[in-house]
């Protein structure tokens, strides 16, 4: 099994712990500061023993500013030395193969062995944001054609287009055209079956967005699992899972924070995309009944409190799904209160 996917556990965690970062904007705040306390979560999380940090694409979503991982994690490549790189991950739908492969081979070009390519077929935004994306209207075809681009892709991360093929002289360059090279490893990440399925039965590794499909995450794995054929990439399942996790000093403090994450989601989900509100904004804002129970069930699924009540509820959520590593995204408006979370989950596993 390759050993840029299976990590080591750090300190005394159970499985290795990754950070998942959205680059989010809080109110009173702006994208220069945001990417900022990205690089800073980035150092710390290398300093700290964090196995790998990953960037999600997200579009025409005001408090999110990571719509483009590839310059993100060029950027966070300069500040860093040793922790694994990421995306969690590219829209596949949304880009030419061809174009994600030559990102993707400069990164690895860029950081030799740190980069991972973690890809998912949803388009990351609406839909009309995604047809603005994909020039098509047909937003189904995209999805319905992931397993081809996919093959596409990993042929030009490869060079191995077979003899007659419409691409065998078609090189992604930076590649393996030029000499050897490492390809980034390929995840496929899911919210539900399907991509579950395709990456067991292509033997590559699988990421689960606990952090937004709780419901969906046992079944999920346990499909995978099944699924699983071994490869050359792996000769047995690896399943990470994303969990949004926040740990502060004070109890009341850390559920204050997350309530801020949870009003941006009830926004994003009633058509409201916006800046990240402030703890106070949240405190303040009248939900009516329907938006009280869908922020009860959000909350649910955000491990939060104090450091040694995070680490309970992080080993247990890793023993309920057999998961072989967590990647943590944090819910918070600030960036100092993302950073301290991160700190003090390290420091509650001696890392």
């Amino acid at each position: 099994m390759s050993d840029d996917i299976r990590g080591e556990a750090q300190g005394s965690a159970p499985v290795p712990l990754s950070v998942l970062d959205l680059a989010t904007v809080g109110k009173g705040s702006t994208a220069t500061q945001a990417l900022r306390t990205s690089v800073g979560i980035a150092k710390l999380a290398e300093r700290r023993g964090f196995h790998r940090y990953w960037v999600a694409e997200h579009h025409s979503m005001p408090g999110v500013a990571s719509s483009s991982p590839a310059v993100i994690l060029a950027h966070l490549a300069a500040h860093t030395e040793r922790i694994r790189l990421g995306s969690g991950g590219v829209m596949l739908p949304n880009h030419a193969p061809l174009v994600i492969a030559e990102q993707f081979g400069t990164l690895e070009a860029m950081a030799p062995g740190r980069v991972d390519l973690g890809l998912g077929r949803a388009p990351g935004t609406d839909g009309a944001t995604a047809a603005a994306l994909r020039r098509s209207e047909n937003l189904h075809e995209g999805a319905d054609d992931f397993p081809q681009q996919l093959s596409e892709l990993i042929r030009f991360l490869d060079d191995d287009f077979p003899d007659g093929h419409p691409y065998a002289r078609i090189h992604a360059v930076p590649g393996p055209v030029q000499g050897p090279s490492q390809r980034p490893p390929v995840w496929l990440l899911g919210s539900s079956g399907f991509s579950a399925r395709l990456a067991g039965a292509l033997g590559l590794p699988f990421a689960f967005a606990h952090h937004f499909s709780a419901q969906n995450t046992i079944p999920a794995l346990d499909l995978y699992r099944e699924s699983f054929r071994p490869s050359e990439v792996l000769d047995a399942p690896y399943a990470m899972i994303g969990v949004a996790a926040l740990a502060t000093e004070d109890e009341r403090e850390a559920r204050r924070q997350v309530m801020t994450g949870a009003l941006s989601m009830l926004r994003l989900r009633t058509g409201r995309p916006g800046l990240i509100p402030t703890p106070e904004e949240a405190e303040a804002y009248e939900f009516s009944v329907l938006e009280r129970e869908f922020v009860d069930g959000w909350l649910k699924n955000i491990v939060h409190g104090t450091p040694d009540a995070v680490r309970v509820g992080l080993d247990d959520l890793q023993k309920r799904t057999g998961a072989d590593e967590l990647m943590l995204t944090a819910n918070a408006h600030g960036g100092q209160a993302r950073l301290r979370s991160y700190e003090l989950i390290a420091d509650a596993y001696g890392m």
